[in-house]
C-alpha cells in the first residue's frame, strides 16, 4: 500500500485504537494470545491493512473469528478515530515470526561437516593427507 508520513503516523494512530480494541473490546476466546504487529492506513484512509500474528496452527481460527468480528471492531474503531471516513478493515496473517523462527532453528542445527577440517579451497583434508603434510 503506498504510503507517505501522514498516512503512517494514521496507521500507527490506527494501531494503538486496534490493538486495544482487541484486547479490551472484543471477548471472543479464539482471539485470546493474538498480537497485531502493524496497520497501514491508506492515502484515503478508505481501507486499513491490520497485520496479526499467532500460532501457525491457530491461523484457520484466527482468520474465522477475526472475520465473525470484523464489523464490531469496525463500528467501534470508527468511534474511537473519529475520522469522518471509517476504513474498510482487512486482516492479514503476518508470518514473519514463523520465518525467523524457522532461520533461528536451522542456525541451530549445525552440520556435522562444519567441523571437517578444510584446505584453503574449502576441500576437507583427509588424515592421510594430513599426515603426509607432517612428514615433509
Amino acid at each position: 500500500m503506498k504510503q507517505n508520513s501522514n498516512s503512517r503516523r494514521m496507521g500507527e494512530l490506527a494501531r494503538e485504537k486496534l490493538g486495544y480494541i482487541l484486547l479490551f473490546e472484543i471477548s471472543d476466546p479464539a482471539l485470546d494470545l493474538v498480537t497485531l504487529t502493524g496497520a497501514e492506513v491508506s492515502l484515503d484512509k478508505s481501507m486499513l491493512r491490520a497485520y496479526v500474528s499467532c500460532e501457525a496452527s491457530r491461523y484457520e481460527e484466527v482468520t474465522a473469528a477475526l472475520a465473525r468480528a470484523k464489523g464490531r471492531i469496525r463500528s467501534l474503531l470508527g468511534r474511537s478515530l473519529g475520522w469522518r471516513v471509517t476504513p474498510d478493515i482487512v486482516f492479514q496473517i503476518d508470518t514473519t515470526t514463523d520465518e525467523a523462527e524457522r532461520i533461528a532453528m536451522a542456525l541451530e542445527d549445525v552440520p556435522p561437516t562444519l567441523s571437517v577440517e578444510k584446505d584453503e579451497f574449502g576441500y576437507p583434508i583427509s588424515q592421510d593427507d594430513a599426515e603426509a603434510g607432517e612428514d615433509e
